[in-house]
């Protein structure tokens, strides 16, 4: 049986590729597919239970997640702004909202982002109903804004 020489040409170049790549150290290969670091701003939610300011595993994962996808980066800044949802009066809602923001604050640092960078803010019940007079349950919850820079 008679092959054609292109695809023998073709299997012999792709062998020869195939054993040159494998003759390659782990660092070598390392260098050479090692694709740059994108340290673009991140957003993220933590979301509450009613009335309350304790981190749920779910939160706890969404901070543990963030910052450690900011870890290559530089953090320029983080805000947390804490919210909460129109129950119970604007005292309370406001207060809730400061504690929501302060506890995912305390995360993120013992996470080891830098503490000097921290903007930390409640908006409490504002915004918590909608034009329609909707309440919007999901304001039970802290924004995280990430800046991030290349190193």
């Amino acid at each position: 049986m008679m092959t054609d020489p292109r695809t023998t040409a073709r299997l012999l170049s792709a062998l020869g590729l195939a054993a040159g790549l494998a003759a390659c150290t782990t660092t070598e290969r390392e260098h050479l597919v090692k694709a740059p670091t994108h340290c673009v701003d991140q957003t993220v939610q933590v979301y509450f239970d009613p009335q309350s300011s304790e981190l749920t595993k779910e939160g706890r994962a969404v901070i543990t997640a963030a910052a450690q996808g900011a870890r290559s980066c530089k953090v320029t800044s983080v805000e947390v702004i804490g919210l909460a949802d129109a129950a119970g009066t604007p005292a309370a809602g406001l207060e809730v909202s400061q504690k929501r923001a302060a506890s995912v604050a305390g995360a993120l640092k013992a996470e080891g982002l830098p503490a000097a960078e921290f903007k930390v803010a409640a908006a409490g019940q504002a915004g918590a109903v909608t034009a329609s007079g909707q309440a919007a349950p999901m304001r039970r919850r802290a924004d995280i804004v990430l800046h991030l820079a290349s190193q």
